[in-house]
Order: C-alpha cells, then sequence, then structure tokens
C-alpha cells in the first residue's frame, strides 16, 4: 500500500473541507497562497502524489500505473484523516485525479479543475518521460518544466519565486514522476465527463501553453452539472503567480 504525505491547513473545526492536489513535479507547497487566503474558513489538506514531497513510490511494473489507482491513493489518504464530504480542487495532474474522483466518488460535493485537460497527450508524449525520469531523475527537464510553469515576465520580477519552484520539481522522485506519467499517458476521460454531477468550476491561465484555456473550458462543457469558467493571468501555474486572481475565482465558487 503507497503512504501518501500531505499537509493540513486552516479550521480544523470548519464545515467544509477543500482537497488540493498539485501538478506533477510538485509539493503542496505550490498551494501557499490558498492555505493563506482560506485559513479561517476552511479545512484544506493538500496531498502528495507518488513520489513527490515524500511519498511513497508504489512497487509496480513500469507502465502499469492508472488515474484509478492515483485516485484511491487520495482517498486512502482522506479515511486515514477521517475526511468525507470535500470539495476537491486539482491542478494539471491533480485535476485529472480530481476529474476521476467527481465521476466515480459520491464524496466530492463540488470539483474545481485548474490548468488540466481530459486528455494530456497519451503515450507518445508521456512514456519518454518515465523512461527519462527513471534512469535520469527531473534533472534533464527541470528547465522545460518550470519554463512552462510561468510567464517569462513573472520568471524574469520573480526569481525567488522561480528557485523554489525548481527545487520542487528537483526533489521529486524518478520513479514517481514515471508512475505519474504512466497514468497520464493513459490517460483519456473525454468520453466520461458526463459521469461528472456536482458543481463544477474550472480555472485556465491565460498563457498557459500546456493547457490553454479553451482546453481547460472542455472539462466543465462536458460535465453533467452546472459550471463555470474562469480564466486568469498566468502560466500553468497561477496559484503562485496570480494568487489574488485564483484565490478570488476560488472563493467565489466555494
Amino acid at each position: 500500500m503507497t503512504t501518501l504525505t500531505y499537509t493540513e491547513h486552516g479550521n480544523k473545526d470548519a464545515s467544509s473541507t477543500i482537497v488540493f492536489l498539485g501538478s506533477i513535479a510538485s509539493t503542496t507547497d505550490m498551494w501557499a497562497p490558498q492555505f493563506e487566503a482560506f485559513a479561517d474558513t476552511h479545512r484544506m489538506i493538500a496531498i502528495n502524489h507518488r513520489g513527490h514531497g515524500g511519498s511513497d513510490v508504489a512497487e509496480v511494473d513500469p507502465g502499469t500505473t492508472t488515474m484509478a489507482e492515483l485516485a484511491d491513493d487520495v482517498l486512502r489518504t482522506l479515511d486515514n484523516l477521517d475526511v468525507d464530504q470535500f470539495t476537491v480542487v486539482g491542478l494539471s495532474l491533480g485535476g485529472a485525479i480530481a476529474q476521476y474522483l467527481a465521476a466515480t466518488s459520491p464524496r466530492v460535493t463540488k470539483a474545481v479543475f485548474c490548468c488540466t485537460a481530459a486528455y494530456f497527450g497519451g503515450p507518445d508524449k508521456w512514456v519518454p518521460r518515465a523512461d527519462l525520469t527513471r534512469t535520469e531523475g527531473l534533472t534533464p527537464m527541470v528547465d522545460a518544466v518550470v519554463g512552462l510553469w510561468f510567464t517569462s515576465e513573472f520568471a524574469e520580477s520573480n526569481p525567488s519565486v522561480v528557485e523554489a519552484a525548481r527545487d520542487m520539481i528537483l526533489s521529486t522522485q524518478g520513479e514517481g514522476y514515471a508512475q505519474c506519467s504512466d497514468a497520464l499517458a493513459q490517460w483519456d476521460f473525454k468520453d466520461s465527463l458526463s459521469q461528472i454531477t456536482c458543481p463544477v468550476l474550472t480555472i485556465a491561465g491565460d498563457d498557459d501553453l500546456s493547457t490553454p484555456p479553451a482546453t481547460v473550458a472542455q472539462i466543465g462543457d462536458g460535465a453533467a452539472g452546472s459550471s463555470t469558467s474562469v480564466v486568469v493571468p498566468g502560466a500553468h501555474v497561477p496559484t503562485l503567480e496570480s494568487p489574488d486572481e485564483f484565490n478570488q475565482a476560488l472563493q467565489a465558487f466555494i
């Protein structure tokens, strides 16, 4: 059984719980501005994926990890924390896990899908990344990854944020990144979005090359429940680049 690390924030006695699931190669630190913004009103739990932020990796064969298994990791973690109903907020890989949870678990009351997609390019995109990180770790990829996370203007004026992001990426175990890449290689949820019946908010960065606004909005359009689409300034990680705008959109929804 895979044990995931997590951080807990906010008001433990609050009536509602937000579960944050981050990007591949991230840690719970990518949600720091949100922890501060919602500290008084919500219980917040941010969970690290397999091989991220000190979480275990699973003993599995290469190429076999699925999004369902990553989602099950999350639910087992929440079971241990006595969390039943929750709002899920997922970004990128975390957004894919959030889609799966929203479609399959009645425990999800609302879902926020940030800078994510119902399809991430398939095996041609992700199998080579899995192979690379299994043998060489994240060092060969760090510049490309951080370059997608932030706009060049933000990166130039906020070097400390970018350096912290680099450290976050490099802290990821190569096998952990690879297992998550294996799940993304198999991920195609386009025909299953209608299984999502809870209220949905999609948030996109207006300069995100990985998951452009139109791609993110398609998730809400495909869901059966009510949906709202918001575009905020920034690239792939607006939680850090545009926290005020991101938090405003999140607050209006939850």
